[in-house]
Formats: C-alpha cells, structure tokens, sequence
C-alpha cells in the first residue's frame, strides 16, 4: 500500500502525530499549552496543537473527538468531525466542550482529539425542476421508527 505523504510544521515539543495501532483511522493529536486549560462543566476552549499540514489537494484531514476522553471525562470535539480544508495553512485547534458535570483540566501534551486523513470528491450542482422518486421520499428524522 502506498501512504499519502503530508508535509507538517511541528512547533509544539510534542512527537509528530502517528497511527497508535496497524489498523487505526486516527492519529492521536496532543494539545500545545504554556498553562493547562480549565473547563468548567458545558465550558468550551479552542486549544492550540503546534501543528501546520499541507494537505494534498483532493484530500482534507478531519479533527474527531476521543472516545476515552469522552466517556471518561465528558470532554468532546465541538464540530465533529471538523474539517481541515487542503489550502488551509494556520495552526491546527480543536474546539473542546466539557458535558460533564465537574470541571476538567487539559493539560500540555494530553491527546485531545484524533486525525482522520480523507479523499474528498467535488461535486457540480445542477439546477433541476424534479428530483428522482425513491422509495423513501421526504420521509426524514425518526422516519421509520424507534426500532
């Protein structure tokens, strides 16, 4: 398999980001902080990484919250996934969001998020009187039941 080569400024003392395991979507991503951050309970924070990409075009890179942070200490990404854009150059931040009931402190180097690295397809819009039937329609939310 060949890897995609993204070029990274590193500015944090942290490692580079990489893979945890063989078969993981994410790379762990650690927060750049000169003072740990402090989240009172439905508190958000953009926190800074240290880190710079150059993304391909034809691929963006997507910033998702991580599940031990989350069901340990009610700490979430706020626009999930969000999107890393290829012409984007600034800095690397997550937004964080404390749904727990206590306060939560980040603190440097902590893994707060995780990477996913994504081909993205370009769509052109056509203008149209009528879509396609299908069989479900507008049904939308909650459409076809609880179970």
């Amino acid at each position: 398999m060949q890897e995609l080569v993204i070029k990274i400024i590193n500015t944090s003392q942290n490692d580079l980001p990489e893979y945890a395991t063989l078969g993981s979507a994410g790379m762990d991503i650690r927060a750049n902080l000169q003072n740990p951050v402090i989240l009172q309970p439905l508190e958000r924070a953009m926190v800074p990484t240290g880190l710079f990409l150059e993304i391909p075009e034809g691929y963006e890179a997507q910033m998702r919250p991580r599940s031990g942070l989350a069901l340990k200490h009610g700490i979430t990404c706020l626009n999930s996934p969000g999107t890393i854009d290829s012409d984007y150059r600034g800095e690397l931040k997550v937004i964080l969001i404390n749904l727990s009931s206590q306060e939560q402190t980040i603190s440097n180097g902590e893994r707060i998020a995780q990477l996913v690295i994504s081909k993205v397809e370009r769509a052109l819009l056509k203008p149209s009187k009528q879509l396609e039937v299908s069989n479900r329609g507008e049904g939308g939310f909650g459409h076809t039941g609880k179970i």
